[in-house]
């Protein structure tokens, strides 16, 4: 005979189950409307700093039983549920309006230079619907192999011109002489050299995307997806024309923000072409200790030079076009190693302790910017994986099984013997818990 007692408090437990599942469902609901209205103001869509005071402040309301600590677990896995809801595009118990489709801005395009960006453009207008999309390369392989049909004239709405930042002035000036109609943008990585061309019809821009190395055949549409464009408006473009540039970047699944030619070349010196300076010095660093040297690289070294050596003839354009802030923040990182260099010699631990921990709390709110989210919540599992094929699309099923997103991931080889790590980055604590124990039951050593 069933216990009346028991069955009475389950019965409660049940109720406040449904209340508690009603309420989640309304919670996603308003989650979403949330982030259409973000999506169309061009607003981030995760404030890191918001949910690290929600946790707060829930903790803080908490009368008890629950711990603090199960407070924070339990809201931060909601959150974690909730974002991966979004990401998945469920419907949500209530209606919402639903998001926009994306539409082409304009219904003509010629893109002027067809290496990795410049086609990827070509792909990414095609998939937003423009109908016709034309190229031109003085390299004629480049452009067939970008499959753009070859543009017999600039009788478009809209010309982009991707070619290497050294060229890019004179080729812009001959795209505005070659025609009278089109809007012109570009997407060099520096502008400051094409900011002095007066002319309402162009609109500088830069799209943060693209690769260590290029060419058509690496072209895809998606290269733009959620990545930032930068548009450096001249003090003659014409405001029609920038916010038709704008709706053709939020077109291809980018987001447009504007800045100044002279900021946009001081915050891409620091964030962009120093790291590539820095890689390719320190490679020529290793490599003056001898060929044996390289022989006993680590994962930290090859991690650091990955952009080194990166395309020649792009990458000098880029220094020469930019070269003033880029000696500048060379002089400054120069400054900031001769004091590391006196500490060394010094001995002062106290210095190197506290250089070390600014360096760790600056790349923690990179992070927060980098994946939208407290970087208190994101956590590393390491795997030790065999150097054998299939081995990380199972790891990736095993977790997107349980609905696990994996934030970013980073492999290390080691060597054919040994394999590598696999550092896979997830949000929240239950996460990482449930992925470390998801893993370890398929045989993966996982810490």
């Amino acid at each position: 005979m069933a216990d009346p007692e028991l069955t009475r408090l389950r019965d409660q437990i049940a109720a406040i189950d449904r209340s508690l599942l009603d309420a989640l469902n309304r919670r996603l609901a308003l989650v979403q409307a949330v982030a259409e209205h973000k999506t169309e103001t061009g607003a981030p869509p995760i404030d890191a700093k918001r949910e690290a005071d929600l946790l707060a402040d829930l903790a803080g309301a908490n009368a008890g039983p629950l711990s603090e600590q199960g407070v924070r677990t339990a809201f931060s896995a909601l959150l974690d549920v909730m974002k991966q809801e979004l990401r998945a595009g469920r419907p949500a118990a209530a209606p919402v309006a639903a998001v926009a489709p994306r539409r082409a801005a304009v219904k003509s395009l010629a893109v002027i230079g067809t290496g990795l960006v410049g086609t990827s453009i070509g792909l990414a207008a095609k998939r937003a619907g423009v109908e016709h999309i034309v190229g031109w390369d003085e390299d004629p392989a480049a452009l067939r192999a970008s499959g753009l049909a070859p543009a017999d004239s600039l009788d478009v709405e809209l010309v982009v011109v991707a070619v290497p930042v050294g060229a890019l002035p004179g080729a812009v000036r001959d795209a505005l002489a070659r025609t009278e109609g089109a809007t012109i943008t570009d997407v060099g990585s520096t502008k400051r050299g094409v900011a002095v061309i007066e002319d309402g019809r162009f609109v500088p821009g830069h799209p943060l995307a693209g690769g260590a190395t290029g060419g058509p055949g690496r072209a895809t549409a998606d290269l733009f997806d959620g990545a930032t464009w930068i548009l450096t408006p001249t003090a003659t473009s014409d405001a029609r024309r920038v916010q038709l540039v704008e709706r053709f970047v939020e077109s291809v699944g980018a987001r447009p923000v504007r800045l100044d030619a002279e900021t946009h070349d001081r915050v891409l010196s620091l964030t962009s072409h120093l790291p590539h300076a820095l890689a390719n010095l320190l490679m020529q660093d290793v490599a003056a200790g001898g060929e044996e040297t390289l022989g006993y690289a680590g994962a930290a070294l090859r991690e650091m030079t990955r952009v080194a050596g990166a395309n020649a003839g792009i990458w000098a354009d880029i220094f020469v076009e930019n070269a003033d802030e880029l000696a500048a923040a060379l002089d400054a990182h120069a400054e900031a190693a001769t004091c590391v260099v006196a500490a060394l010699r010094a001995g002062d631990r106290a210095f190197l302790e506290q250089w070390i921990e600014r360096a760790a709390a600056t790349r923690t709110r990179m992070l927060e910017y980098a994946y939208q989210t407290d970087a208190k919540q994101l956590h590393r599992l390491r795997v030790r994986v065999p150097d054998k094929p299939g081995v990380l699309a199972r790891i990736t099923q095993t977790l997107g099984a349980a609905g696990i997103n994996i934030e970013d991931f980073e492999l290390r080889h080691v060597s054919p013997e040994y394999g590598g790590v696999l550092v896979v980055l997830v949000a929240g604590a239950d996460n990482l818990e449930r992925a470390r124990r998801l893993l370890l039951r398929e045989g993966y050593s996982a810490a």
